[in-house]
């Protein structure tokens, strides 16, 4: 009899210590498709205990000074980045993306997040005016929110994960983390990190588990005042149904469905790869079928290309990159998010004409424009109805200037000022001498 091997068992991490749960969800291996790791099938009961923590904390934490919160955040910094290939291939093999993109970009930009906030927060500034006739100074502060609540989708585990962590602790919040239930690992192994760095018990609990039990029992705790959220538009709905009883602070941060423009002048030896990368880069059948039934024509991949596999790999979710042509702009593969590599390219004559036709789409999280033309360049980018516009360039981003987006991608917006502003309560003081 073939040997049985060994699953991963992941726990809770509450008040600084890692608690079992009384059930468990399967994870998979997306490379094979097997079984390969158990996931806290947490609820209510988890939550409380992970409230409970988080306000005990908060005192001790949020009295401490920026210098020394920053201080902390950096040795989480120091650590992660120190355990950078272990988290590489942990991330690889939980949410199937390359190692090569794990190695580059997931985990160096988790390292960043942390080193980003443990020095931005040593640089905001409050405001101050005078009333000299009514012999008067006011001045604002900030102070921060409480219990913070984090919900973290499956595409950018860690990266998304800390991109929400780092700035509610640097602003002196404590954090209870939901990640997603199909990528739970990295967040895991970031809890052993926490204690060394010197994070006290009860700032950082993560609960693992899913949105119906988990997730709805963290939003609707009326001691947890604030929620930040990544993922799909009808959780977001969701959230703001539970939230809405006790006004909570709402940030969603949610799907998009991303146009590059490319026009007639633009640089090509630059534009392709960088159109490839934007299209393929995460790793949908049903999408493709629906676009064959609708007329369009594929191109290459998924239909009418071979893919070929090792046999330990036959049953994984393995998918060809998929270019889909004569397609319609109201077809679901034109308008609905897709995480797969899948893209449709689709001519347009003029700049009014591809403007009108972007700004249809119910998102506007992120859009492309490639063009030689710096007047052109401008124009678009302004008329474009999305929170944030490359132009000859993808993915660069200054993490001191806002990212979010308008329309149905959500609301808030997420960067050094807004995720400050997101993670305090300003306060206006006025002082009569």
């Amino acid at each position: 009899m073939a040997a049985t091997k060994a699953l991963l068992m992941l726990e809770n991490f509450i008040d600084g210590k890692f608690l079992p749960c009384s059930s468990y969800i399967d994870s998979y291996d997306p490379s094979t498709g097997e079984v390969y790791c158990r996931v806290p099938n947490s609820g209510k009961d988890e939550i409380e205990a992970a409230v409970k923590a988080a306000r005990e904390a908060f005192p001790g934490w949020s009295s401490r000074s920026p210098q020394e919160r920053s201080r902390v955040l950096n040795q989480v910094a120091d650590l992660l980045e120190q355990s950078l290939e272990e988290f590489a291939q942990a991330e690889s093999k939980d949410q199937g993306k390359t190692l090569a993109l794990a190695r580059t970009m997931d985990i160096p930009r988790s390292v960043q997040n942390f080193r980003f906030f443990a020095s931005s927060i040593l640089h905001h500034i409050s405001e101050c005016t005078q009333m000299d006739h009514l012999g008067c100074m006011h001045y604002t502060v900030r102070t921060p929110v409480g219990v913070a609540g984090l919900i973290s989708p499956w595409n950018l585990p860690l990266y998304l994960l800390t991109w929400k962590i780092a700035p509610a602790m640097a602003a002196g919040n404590t954090v209870i983390a939901k990640p997603s239930e199909l990528t739970s690992v990295t967040a895991w192994m970031l809890c052993r990190l926490l204690d060394e760095a010197g994070v006290p018990p009860g700032v950082v609990n993560i609960v693992f588990g899913t949105g119906p039990r988990v997730g709805e029992a963290l939003v609707s705790h009326p001691e947890v005042p604030l929620i930040s959220f990544t993922g799909s538009q009808p959780t977001a709905e969701r959230i703001t149904q539970l939230s809405a009883p006790h006004c909570k602070k709402l940030s969603l941060e949610l799907g998009g469905k991303n146009p590059a423009i490319i026009f007639e002048d633009a640089n090509l030896d630059e534009c392709v790869p960088a159109t490839v990368r934007s299209s393929f880069a995460n790793q949908v059948r049903s999408y493709v079928k629906k676009a064959l039934a609708e007329g369009a024509q594929i191109q290459c991949g998924e239909g009418v290309d071979k893919l070929s596999l090792p046999a330990r790999n036959q049953a994984g979710y393995f998918m060809l990159p998929t270019v889909i042509t004569d397609i319609r702009d109201e077809s679901c593969c034109m308008t609905e998010e897709i995480f797969g590599p899948v893209t449709c390219v689709v001519p347009f004559d003029s700049e009014e004409e591809v403007i009108e036709r972007a700004n249809s789409l119910k998102y506007g999280l992120a859009a492309v424009v490639w063009s030689s033309n710096v007047g052109r360049v401008h124009r678009v980018a302004k008329k474009l109805q999305s929170g944030l516009v490359w132009t000859n360039c993808w993915l660069i981003r200054e993490l001191n200037l806002p990212f979010g987006g308008m329309k149905s991608s959500g609301i808030g917006r997420e960067g050094a000022k807004d995720s400050y502003d997101f993670f305090t309560e300003i306060k206006t003081i006025t002082i009569k001498h």
